[in-house]
């Protein structure tokens, strides 16, 4: 265990300074460190080959897919506007992303040895930023260049232009993102520039579907505005990074240790390949934000009859399910457009992850067996009073994207509509994983099966109802 920072040589004003704390501490690390300097650039060659050698067989089996007659031909213009509204709702899906970790954070020891003491605030996040910055920028950049190779771009040139505009994109959208963590609370400005991109995704993807169902659909423009876009992206970036090294005092230790929880139950969750350990700590957080609500009786009636208005009051109260829900109906619209052959597939797929938003309440009764205990009633009773809601949500939201596939025969589409319920159900009740399972050894390692068989509960139905609907739809 390192010394706190007190036993540092001072400065004369008797603090430490954030670059003598950190010299402290990468010595004290070295001291303990195994790895030499070429098995860590070893380890960073591999892991670049890697993804570019797979990356790009991933944009060439991807370009091949859509110029394939079983995928089907859209319209051009009705693909690029798709693909543009794509982009913009994942621009507004990473910026969530970037303020729920921070995007700037420490771990418990730092908070405990560094943060809590006098030591100059932006000396010490400084360096964190400008790494964020980098890997941000070099990551938004291959981003841009795999969508403008996935949009059939070869020329040097324009490839060079999208990874500026990638990068410069991606750079601003993460100094945004700090100077968001280092503003006061009750700023909208966070809030709306995540909202901003979502709407403008979601109006685009309106008009292509009206235009394509009523005529041709949209013109693709003549030329791909990347120049443009980096002419604008990177001056944003270079204002954003000032912003942001002026925002890193205000950044206060309460949002660092908040990304931190976030970071670690996400690594956690991946590495024991169970997503209800981040799942859960997102639910959590989503029930603080709200912190007061207006109670109201239930209608009278038997005791399942009141579970049954609770677990729609907590739909009421979780309004983002509904909106993901009905957002999904639009998204089925756009990829039996984009992808005529795949609408079907689609569709199965789309309507699982509809339905899996109505589950929080069979997930949390399925998660406690204290509360099933408290409730009272059977355990195949409370989980069937609790499914009522995500049948219904599936079953209407089936109804309702009945116009984009092909009918096929009769007792498909019931069959289908069906599987995919029994599919959120089994996904919905799971029970916790237990890690002491068998293994197989294989010529690539341990592989564990039980694991695997465990965090397919629901997914594995889902497959085997997507390869019936591509077989027989």
């Amino acid at each position: 265990m390192t010394a706190p920072p007190a036993t540092i040589a001072a400065t004369p004003a008797g603090l430490p300074t954030a670059r003598q704390v950190r010299t402290h501490l990468r010595q004290a690390r070295r001291r303990h460190h195994e790895h030499s300097l070429g098995d860590v650039l070893g380890d960073a060659y591999v892991m670049v080959l890697f993804v570019g050698m797979y990356g790009w067989f991933a944009i060439s089996a991807s370009r091949d897919m859509l110029d394939s007659p079983t995928v089907g031909q859209a319209e051009p213009g009705v693909r690029w506007w798709l693909a543009v509204a794509t982009l913009l709702a994942g621009a507004g899906l990473a910026w969530r992303g970037l303020r729920a970790l921070g995007p700037l954070l420490v771990t418990p020891a730092t908070q405990s040895w560094v943060t809590s003491a006098p030591v100059d605030r932006r000396a010490w996040l400084a360096p964190r930023l400008a790494v964020l910055l980098a890997g941000a920028a070099a990551g938004t950049a291959a981003l841009g260049v795999a969508v403008a190779a996935l949009g059939g771009v070869n020329d040097p040139a324009a490839l060079g232009w999208a990874a500026a505009a990638g990068a410069g994109w991606g750079a601003a959208a993460l100094a945004l993102s700090v100077v968001a963590q280092g503003s006061r609370t009750g700023r909208r400005w966070p809030t709306l520039a995540g909202a901003a991109p979502m709407v403008a995704a979601a109006v685009i993807t309106g008009l292509v579907v009206l235009t394509g169902r009523l005529g041709d659909g949209l013109p693709r423009p003549a030329s791909t505005p990347t120049v443009a876009l980096a002419a604008v992206g990177v001056p944003l970036a270079v204002a954003g990074t000032i912003l942001a090294v002026r925002a890193l005092p205000r950044v206060d230790r309460a949002t660092l240790t908040t990304g931190a929880q976030f970071a670690n139950a996400a690594a956690t969750a991946t590495i024991l390949l169970d997503p209800s350990l981040l799942t859960g700590l997102v639910e959590s957080r989503r029930w603080r934000r709200i912190g007061r609500v207006r109670s109201s009786r239930f209608l009278p009636g038997p005791g399942w009859w009141a579970l049954l208005q609770a677990d729609v009051r907590r739909l009421r109260r979780h309004p983002s399910a509904l909106l993901i829900w009905a957002a999904l109906i639009g998204v089925q619209y756009a990829a039996a457009l984009a992808l005529p052959g795949l609408a079907g597939a689609a569709q199965v797929v789309l309507a699982y992850v509809a339905a899996d938003r109505l589950t929080g309440g069979l997930r949390s009764i399925s998660r406690s067996p204290g509360l099933r205990r408290a409730l009272g009633g059977s355990d195949a009773l409370l989980r069937g009073i609790h499914v009522v809601v995500p049948a219904l949500g599936a079953g209407l939201w089936w109804l309702l994207t009945l116009p984009t596939v092909d009918p096929g025969p009769q007792w498909l589409a019931p069959t289908l509509a069906l599987g995919v319920v029994a599919a959120a159900f089994r996904a919905g009740t799971r029970p916790p994983i237990d890690y002491g399972g068998a293994t197989v050894n294989t010529p690539f390692g341990m592989i564990p099966v039980d694991l695997l068989r465990q965090g397919s509960r629901g997914p594995a139905l889902l497959a085997v109802l997507v390869l019936v609907q591509l077989f027989l739809g």
